[in-house]
């Protein structure tokens, strides 16, 4: 790709030649037009004065005498300015004057005034004052034409034109370089900007964009900037841990069958031991499976993956379901579970049930023997809630946003952590609560700790699919 194609500094150049042709524009055809009426005044404004001088001669004296000196005048004054002319058309020839043509005639008989006449000896008009006079003595009435070429006019109207047409060209081509230079000067900190940015790269994700000097317009931007760098910089953290995570949470496994494979193979063993190696192996095996089927699970949640098998149901007979499936487990921990309010909620039970065994399994895993667990169910004209509460000793408020992340635990808080959990469960929880379009809370206070997930209510799902 052209990389002057999309030039910041050529598109600013071509808005400011654009905005110097308009500027140009306007104002040569304002000064163009007023200069072209100033000129076309100027012949009517000469004739004019040559008339009044002549005027009253021409009506003072009626005799063939006095019309031979006023021809003698008009001749002085053809001879001092070529541009001038004048016809006197009268019913007498003695008292005409510069050999009127039938086209001077026929003109001649038109309206008086300030009129144009294209005559075939010269290529430009004449600007004509025709003029009536009334008979005096010997003199018949006559029409006295007074004529200025207008080529002179002409010309200086053209050299208008091409003057402003050069001057608009040559200030179009000057705003274009001087638009260019001031935009590259101007983008100066954004390319500084671009090199900083460069040098960010992996592990140097510590490093932020300078924003003390910057202009307000760019200071903005290297801000939005940088708190996208911020959230790339924790999600490339979170990945780390995640991966270490990882590799720690199958390392035990692995570790555990390589040993006892190994043990098992180091001698002649009877069936019986081989047995129990085998049954010891494939509980690490199903291990194994549930964390990568866990994996796979909220690598999905994160490709956006919807709930999409809905179906309204109601919570608390969800809650017994699970309780059911959960009997063994609760009674081997020796804990009770009490439920209590209800609500209506569309969802996909099979999900639905899956984070409720993980917050039922999250809570027995920290409660003492011969307690109680509680289940809240409760609701609004917005969402519904499901509210796991256990007894226990209170978590750090630091530690509360995380607790929903991948593999996080609390040991110091949470004595019974670990054991057959492998630290997916609570982020299952959320990757099923974002699918149906809900979220997960947790607060822990007055010797209790709750962990909830919150659903959107049947009534807003039934309203926003009809509309």
């Amino acid at each position: 790709m052209n990389p002057w194609r999309n030039s910041i500094a050529l598109r600013l150049s071509a808005l400011f030649a654009l905005v110097a042709l308009a500027v140009f524009v306007l104002i040569g055809s304002a000064l163009y037009r007023q200069v072209d009426h100033s000129l076309d005044l100027l012949p009517a404004a000469e004739l004019d004065a040559r008339f009044s001088v002549l005027e009253s001669t021409l009506n003072r004296f009626g005799t063939s005498e006095h019309w031979a000196k006023i021809n003698n005048k008009l001749n002085l004054l053809s001879e001092e300015d070529r541009r001038i002319r004048f016809w006197v058309v009268s019913g007498a020839p003695s008292f005409e004057y510069g050999h009127p043509s039938e086209q001077v005639r026929d003109f001649a008989k038109g309206p008086v005034g300030m009129r144009e006449l294209r005559l075939s000896d010269s290529p430009y008009p004449y600007k004509v004052l025709v003029s009536e006079l009334p008979a005096q003595g010997e003199r018949p009435p006559l029409r006295f034409l007074i004529g200025i070429d207008t080529e002179t006019f002409w010309q200086a109207q053209h050299s208008l034109l091409v003057a402003i047409v050069g001057l608009a060209v040559f200030g179009v081509l000057l705003a274009s370089l001087l638009g260019y230079w001031v935009a590259r000067i101007g983008l100066r900190p954004l390319l500084a900007l671009s090199e900083e940015a460069q040098a960010l790269a992996p592990p140097r994700l510590d490093d932020r964009l300078q924003t003390r000097d910057l202009p307000p317009e760019l200071a903005r931007f290297a801000g939005t900037f940088n708190a996208a760098l911020d959230r790339v910089s924790q999600a490339y953290s979170q990945l780390e841990a995640f991966n270490a995570d990882v590799a720690h949470e199958l390392r035990s496994p692995l570790t555990n069958l390589i040993g006892q494979t190994q043990v098992a193979l180091t001698r002649g063993r009877s069936a019986e031991h081989y047995f129990e190696v085998l049954q010891s192996n494939l509980e690490e095996l199903e291990r194994l499976r549930s964390i990568i089927n866990d994996m796979l699970f909220l690598a999905s949640a994160d490709q956006g993956s919807k709930a999409t098998a809905l179906t309204q149901a109601s919570l608390a007979e969800e809650v017994a379901t699970t309780l059911d499936y959960l009997d063994y487990i609760l009674e081997d921990a020796h804990v009770s579970v009490t439920v209590s309010g209800d609500a209506q909620a569309c969802i996909e039970k099979a999900q639905l049930r899956r984070a409720l065994i993980n917050l039922l399994n999250n809570a027995v895993q920290h409660t003492a023997p011969h307690q109680a667990i509680q289940v809240r169910i409760e609701a609004n004209d917005e969402q519904v809630s499901i509210a796991v509460s256990n007894p226990g000793p209170a978590i750090d408020d630091e530690h509360l946003p995380m607790l929903f992340e991948r593999f996080y635990r609390v040991d110091a808080a949470r004595a019974n952590s670990g054991g057959g959990n492998h630290g997916l469960g609570l982020a299952i929880v959320k990757a099923i609560a974002l699918m149906h379009g809900g979220s997960v809370f947790v607060h822990s206070e007055a010797g209790a700790n709750t962990f909830g997930i919150n659903l959107p209510s049947a009534q807003l799902r039934v309203f926003a699919v009809k509309v």
